[in-house]
């Protein structure tokens, strides 16, 4: 029996991911605070560079501007980046106030 996440959801990668440089600290219930560097984001789930020692299914709560405290699953990783995936989505609004909030220079801002 594994003790990951069922992860039933269908690839969303289509989802438009933006580059952040995001420095937080994350929970997770057997490791307790593990420190992740977020290098993109979307509403969907994001991706950390660094090295994790967790499981395909693993989960982390981590808090983010505009949205809060959210789950996320580890998807894959390799040596040097791990993709989780939100335990829901995230409301396009929060999305876009988070963004603007992580990216004040607007020339790393999506177009709208």
């Amino acid at each position: 029996m594994s003790a990951g996440a069922q992860l039933s959801v269908t690839d969303q990668r289509r989802s438009t991911r933006h580059p952040v440089d995001l420095p937080l600290i994350a929970e997770h219930r057997r490791f307790g605070d593990i420190m992740l560097h977020l290098i993109n984001v979307s509403t969907n789930g994001f991706m950390v560079r660094g090295e994790l020692s967790l499981a395909r299914g693993e989960r982390l709560t981590i808090r983010l501007p505009q949205i809060g405290r959210i789950e996320a699953f580890l998807v894959w990783g390799d040596a040097d980046r791990s993709g989780f995936q939100f335990e829901r989505i995230v409301r396009a609004d929060d999305f876009a106030k988070m963004i603007k909030a992580l990216q004040p220079n607007p020339r790393l801002r999506a177009p709208h």
